[in-house]
């Protein structure tokens, strides 16, 4: 395994009422982490997540209330950057994402500050259909075209995160849903960090209900959709603003 493996490590699992399937995620996890590099952050859930999560023998980060997905992602940044560790892997508590693959990932941290664990990139079977499938194809052409690198699955949560995207997402993350995907690949542009991708296979949930439905997660893709546009149209005019200011300081 490459330096970025042998760097220490920290697996975040933000989780909200996840006790169907936190204590299997974590069994799986543990054949290839060792748990005290792991810390589940419970993100205000309700049915004994973090009980579960400290019986199986992770670390457990309390929120006090619900914050979403990007801001239980966010404490899990702010908690490495604190202890100095140099590399977060984030994987969802539910059950989709393949423990297995997490030393495929930190292998293409090698040059890159942001590795995501994508679906549609010619592994696995797992499809979304609709005006969800819609919205994921655009969001990762764009995305694309931004970072000038082949992303096809830019709302996955299975990530890994080296120093420099630590120290910037740790304090930028947004909290929204799809905050801690989308909208952080935008702000990694905006912080010239290099996203790249690896192929994985991804499970259905394995338990619980997913914290959004079929129609208000379609919602929120399309309102993404609209800020990544805004926010092109920015980083296009910054570039357009910088370049007039070096041509007349020449």
């Amino acid at each position: 395994m490459n330096s970025a493996a042998a760097q220490k490590m920290l697996v975040v699992l933000p989780a909200f009422n996840e006790s169907a399937s936190i204590e299997t995620v974590l069994s799986e996890v543990s054949a290839h982490v060792p748990l005290d590099q792991v810390v589940v952050v419970d993100d205000g859930s309700t049915d004994g997540t973090a009980r579960i999560a400290r019986g199986a023998g992770a670390v457990v980060v309390v929120l006090p209330f619900n914050v979403g997905v990007g801001g239980a992602l966010r404490a899990g940044l702010l908690l490495a950057r604190r202890s100095g560790t140099s590399v977060v892997v984030q994987c969802d508590a539910d059950g989709q994402h393949p423990p297995e693959a997490i030393p495929s990932l930190l292998e293409a941290l090698a040059g890159n500050d942001i590795v995501i664990g994508a679906r549609f990139a010619g592994t696995g079977d797992y499809e979304v259909r609709g005006l969800r499938k819609y919205a994921i194809t655009v969001l990762a052409w764009t995305m694309s075209r931004l970072h000038r690198t082949k992303l096809t699955d830019v709302t996955s949560g299975f990530r890994a995160f080296g120093p420099r995207a630590i120290d910037v997402l740790s304090t930028h993350m947004p909290a929204e849903y799809l905050g801690d995907t989308v909208e952080a690949l935008v702000i990694a542009k905006e912080y010239g960090l290099r996203v790249t991708q690896v192929p994985v296979y991804m499970r259905e949930r394995q338990g619980g209900v997913a914290s959004h439905g079929p129609i208000r997660s379609a919602i929120y893709l399309v309102r993404a959709i609209t800020m990544i546009v805004l926010s092109t149209l920015r980083l296009l005019g910054t570039r357009g603003r910088r370049s007039k200011e070096n041509s007349g300081a020449a």
